[in-house]
């Protein structure tokens, strides 16, 4: 049996073959977990997240928006959760909204939480607003949330106060974050 090439080398073949060949994203994709592992790495990012994103900044312009598509929606939800993550190096201005729209309808909390990364800067502030609703609702910290501080607004502080008093009636707790957040709105 040939042992398998070390991670960078079969990333750097990846990389190469994506660039010349769009459409063998689609094998090369799933495999980057086998082939680059799933180490931690800062900021909520693994190996094989890592790893995909440079597979999808490789592609060519012409062929980026049609497979991040496709990827994200054929997909696992490891797979789907890096191509939100990915979304905010390719460019791609605001045409993948509808893929932020998706994962925050889900209840997995890591696509959730990688919804809301810096590529949410493109949804509006009503659909933004319900993600954070969505972190409290489903347990994910809110500092998974880009630029909340700036984007925080008085409608936000009513939607959090009103789940507040809606978990208070219902005898459960509402996250610490949350409650800051909400003590800081008030405090404009």
């Amino acid at each position: 049996m040939i042992p398998a090439p070390p991670a960078s080398a079969w990333l750097d073949t990846a990389l190469d073959r994506v660039a010349l060949e769009p459409a063998s994203v689609g094998t090369l994709f799933p495999a980057v977990g086998r082939h680059c592992g799933r180490a931690p790495l800062a900021e909520g990012w693994r190996t094989d997240d890592a790893a995909r994103a440079l597979l999808l900044t490789a592609l060519p312009a012409r062929a980026v928006l049609g497979e991040v598509r496709a990827l994200y929606r054929y997909g696992d939800a490891d797979e789907k959760r890096a191509v939100l993550l990915a979304l905010p190096f390719l460019a791609l201005d605001d045409q993948c909204v509808d893929l932020l729209g998706d994962a925050l309808r889900t209840n997995d909390t890591r696509l959730v939480a990688a919804a809301l990364g810096p590529y949410a800067a493109h949804l509006d502030d009503a659909a933004w607003r319900q993600g954070v609703l969505k972190c409290v609702f489903t347990g994910v910290p809110l500092a998974a949330v880009h630029g909340l501080a700036d984007r925080a607004d008085a409608e936000l502080a009513v939607m959090l106060a009103g789940l507040a008093d809606e978990r208070a009636a219902a005898g459960r707790t509402v996250p610490d974050d949350a409650l800051a957040l909400l003590h800081t709105l008030r405090s404009r």
